[in-house]
């Protein structure tokens, strides 16, 4: 794998989407089919699927539970369940995106044997993961793949940017070329989802190791929101801020609750190996729940979607909502 590499490609992709009709000729387009993979809306048999993950009131992974368990509502119309299984073995497709902006430089050594640990303990066979860092640019440090040792070479090779000491603060996200000086969170997510994730099969998430205080990005946080809801991709935030520099931990929750994952407050070393370690455990303890929705309208809508537990004392961790076909 060659150094890290600037993703030019991926924004101006982005940027030909949103804000322009034409492509620049080194660019591809990106597709505007629905996504087949995690809680796939497919046109011919509208099977909508959802990836579960439930917890007791001492927080621990609950996995002996059956499809009477559950229920579904699709925009406050309850819904039959057609499918249920235990996902222990279906494949993941992971992103480890790293904040590198000044804020996190005194937790860099832990975020990266973390990650290394990460990514070693939850990859198995079938499984592919990229790495990403941000800062005022967005660097893919790793495409996909399955070679441990090349994400573990990825993770170390992520460093601190400082603009004032030669680095390019130029953001490379979607929309113009404007300078900034700050982090580009929402920018990463957005990327990530349209131009990585979007033809990936199976489960897809993205593990985001971060203040979530975004300062610079060309996209907002709402649209960063859909591009993870439309290519089913659930946002697991690890939330490490520096009080000297502070954070954003309602970002933080609004990108993981939207997408059907969780935010671990961290701050210390022991607490970064503990949240690796639970995120990985939630990877591998879900429960596939599919239905077919009683709106057959393919208008290209959110519909909202609340799975609840017969036992109340369970909470649930699910996406809440997708986006329906459009013909």
């Amino acid at each position: 794998m060659p150094k890290a590499r600037r993703i030019q490609c991926l924004a101006l992709c982005v940027a030909a989407t949103m804000a322009s009709p034409a492509l620049p000729q080194n660019a591809t387009p990106v597709s505007q089919q629905p996504a087949t993979a995690q809680g796939t809306i497919k046109s011919q048999v509208n099977l909508v699927n959802l990836f579960v993950t439930v917890r007791d009131k001492k927080k621990n992974i609950v996995s002996d539970l059956k499809k009477e368990d559950f229920k579904i509502n699709e925009d406050g119309q309850e819904q039959k369940i057609a499918f249920f299984n235990k996902e222990i073995a279906l494949p993941v497709t992971l992103g480890l995106l790293l904040d590198t902006s000044g804020s996190e430089q005194e937790m860099l050594s832990a975020i990266q044997e973390g990650g290394s640990r990460f990514m070693n303990r939850v990859l198995r066979k079938g499984d592919e993961a990229m790495v990403m860092s941000f800062a005022s640019d967005v660097d893919l440090m790793s495409d996909f793949t399955d070679d441990k040792g090349q994400l573990d070479r990825a993770i170390h090779r992520t460093r601190i940017a400082i603009p004032d000491q030669g680095m390019r603060a130029g953001n490379p996200g979607p929309v113009g070329t404007r300078q900034v000086t700050g982090t580009a969170l929402y920018d990463a997510i957005y990327l990530a989802c349209n131009e990585k994730l979007a033809t990936e099969a199976g489960r897809k998430a993205l593990v985001i190791v971060t203040d979530a205080d975004d300062q610079g990005s060309k996209v907002k946080i709402e649209e960063a929101v859909e591009a993870a809801q439309r290519t089913d991709t659930v946002i697991h935030i690890l939330l490490v801020i520096d009080p000297r520099f502070g954070g954003n931990a309602g970002a933080a929750h609004r990108l993981a609750d939207d997408t059907g994952g969780r935010v671990i407050s961290v701050n210390s070393d022991k607490k970064m190996e503990e949240a690796y370690d639970q995120i990985s455990e939630e990877l591998r303890s879900q429960y596939t729940v599919g239905y077919y929705p009683t709106n057959t309208n393919h208008d290209g809508k959110f519909r909202k979607i609340k799975v609840e537990m017969v036992n109340h004392d369970l909470k649930v961790l699910a996406r809440k909502g997708y986006y329906a076909p459009k013909e």
